[in-house]
């Protein structure tokens, strides 16, 4: 983990304060605005089977094109920040963290129903929200049982476990405002040299983005047709 992301856990419980909108129920109303769609963004399914159309039916090349999209959305902090729509609520949550997550959620969605998981089944939903957390933090809790499994694991459960669902709200919040927390606390530092500034800005949200999309890549491993 980076200084910004030790820094980050240790602000968190402060920057709470000022995203007191970021909860467990916020989380599921991002993820479902990014599987149904939300402003200028049309659902994750169709953006999927659009990109699946374009590459002549080569999923992996769908993959590989959405999870690019949705870096250069993560990176264009104007679109981002911009998407609105998502909940009233949401208002008090930085726009930046709304934005993101959707974004994220978004990309992960698509992935999965291009290799064939369904987005209506809350344990591919639970699966899609783990995702976000990124591998390293998945690998953790783990360990630590505080998840059972990881992504794929959990998509393709036998049943559903009802009780996980507040479980994996919880989580994603937590580390979404962690996240608040250490890009805060980046920005501040970069601002001094216009350089860094302009990295932090443009780039910390791609990357991470891209991150996860990989993640989501090696996860959601293909599965019968549907």
């Amino acid at each position: 983990m980076g200084l910004t992301g030790r820094v980050g856990k240790q602000l968190a419980p402060k920057v709470a304060g000022l995203a007191p909108g970021l909860t467990a129920s916020f989380v599921r109303e991002a993820l479902h605005r990014a599987i149904t769609g939300v402003g200028p963004l049309p659902p994750a399914a169709v953006a999927a089977d659009k990109q699946l159309a374009e590459q002549h039916g080569d999923v992996d090349k769908a993959v590989h094109e959405v999870i690019e999209n949705h870096v250069r959305y993560a990176g264009a902090q104007g679109f981002v920040t911009n998407i609105g729509g998502l909940v009233t609520a949401a208002l008090t949550i930085p726009t930046n963290i709304t934005g993101l997550a959707l974004v994220q959620c978004r990309m992960i969605a698509a992935i999965a129903h291009l290799r064939g998981y369904d987005l209506d089944d809350p344990r591919v939903r639970n699966a899609l929200l783990v995702t976000i957390l990124g591998e390293d933090s998945v690998t953790s809790l783990v360990k630590k049982k505080k998840l059972p499994a990881p992504p794929m694991a959990l998509a393709t459960a036998p049943v559903h476990d009802a009780a996980l669902d507040q479980v994996i709200s919880t989580e994603v919040a937590s580390d979404l405002i962690t996240k608040v927390a250490g890009k805060r606390l980046a920005i501040t530092i970069g601002r001094r040299v216009p350089v860094v500034g302009g990295i932090v800005g443009m780039g910390a949200d791609g990357y991470l983005t891209w991150k996860i999309g990989r993640y989501a890549d090696r996860e959601f491993l293909p599965r019968a047709a549907r």
